[in-house]
């Protein structure tokens, strides 16, 4: 009959170890598919100071079937994890993936703080047939007290905002490498716009169309037909310029006072009293005597006066010497 060993064993149970080995005694527990080896002397009674799993599916990874594994595990080399389904995986330290890293489900949550990419570029929407219809809607969406977005619009072919855009100081809008606007003006290449309204300009030149009377402009180009559209046209409308015109323009008017000449194109005013007005009026030299209350008598010559009424007092006749 051949001689059979066996080694210190649990069929049923408790799982674990034997509360005490000798030292380099094997135990295997069944209940946890482990074999334990009593390590070192020194124990109590002449025990194994410790006892440590050794070998079985309870304490080592199995290379087939199903396994829980716990506790903390270092792997110095490589982890070849390729034709393996991981349904959930939880890493409490950093991951370093070598290779590529394909995520095929729907949602990937990220939860850090910083995302830093070494890339230049970030595809988005790369699928197996891009076309700007399945590119519509795609770009950025930060969550705020309303999305804030950045999208491509396939219905108006442009990247659309839902927040205002802020350039840096001293930065511009260009097209083609050309500037078009800036904090201050638009570029010099811009020549035609739809503008309804626009600040004040204080320089320029313009070269559009003329810009007519009812929108402020003189519609004409020259200052000839400017005066005409205008209602000012010089010998129709009004008086060319004239120097003895200047003149009595430059003088105050008042009550009372009559403007006249003192020199060439110079004027000035002087006294022109009511009465002096009725004076004025008069048509000819009798009238005039009349306003003056003069009788026939200042009609008579100097030398040939002739008195024939009347009552003369105060009168010395003085026949002189000799």
């Amino acid at each position: 009959m051949p001689n059979i060993l066996r080694v210190k064993r649990r069929e049923s149970g408790a799982a674990g170890a034997p509360a005490a080995l000798k030292q380099s005694e094997p135990a295997y527990n069944e209940v946890d598919d482990t074999l334990y080896l009593g390590v070192g002397s020194g124990g109590g009674g002449g025990n194994a100071a410790s006892i440590k799993a050794v070998a079985g599916a309870g304490a080592f990874v199995s290379k087939t079937g199903n396994q829980t594994i716990s506790g903390d595990k270092v792997f110095t080399g490589l982890v070849d994890l390729s034709g393996a389904t991981i349904p959930s995986l939880s890493l409490s330290q950093n991951l370093t993936v070598v290779g590529n890293l394909i995520v095929q489900g729907t949602t990937t949550t990220v939860s850090s703080t910083t995302i830093t990419v070494a890339d230049k570029n970030l595809e988005l929407g790369k699928v197996s047939s891009p076309s700007d219809t399945t590119a519509d809607g795609g770009g950025l969406t930060l969550l705020g007290d309303n999305p804030h977005t950045f999208n491509w619009v396939n219905n108006t072919d442009s990247w659309t905002s839902s927040e205002h855009i802020e350039l840096a100081q001293n930065k511009k809008f260009r097209i083609d490498n050309v500037d078009v606007l800036t904090k201050t003006g638009l570029g010099s290449t811009v020549l035609a716009s739809s503008l309804t309204s626009v600040g004040t300009i204080t320089s320029g030149v313009w070269n559009a169309s003329d810009i007519g009377v009812a929108h402020g402009g003189t519609g004409a180009s020259d200052s000839a037909n400017a005066r005409i559209n205008l209602g000012v046209q010089i010998g129709v409308d009004v008086q060319a310029f004239d120097a003895d015109l200047a003149a009595l323009a430059g003088v105050a008017s008042a009550a009372n006072k009559i403007a006249y000449f003192t020199g060439a194109a110079q004027a000035d005013v002087a006294d022109f009293t009511p009465y002096a007005r009725t004076l004025l009026d008069d048509g000819d030299a009798a009238t005039a005597r009349g306003t003056l209350g003069l009788g026939s008598m200042a009609t008579q010559n100097n030398t040939a006066v002739n008195i024939d009424g009347g009552t003369i007092d105060g009168i010395t006749l003085d026949g002189g010497t000799f």
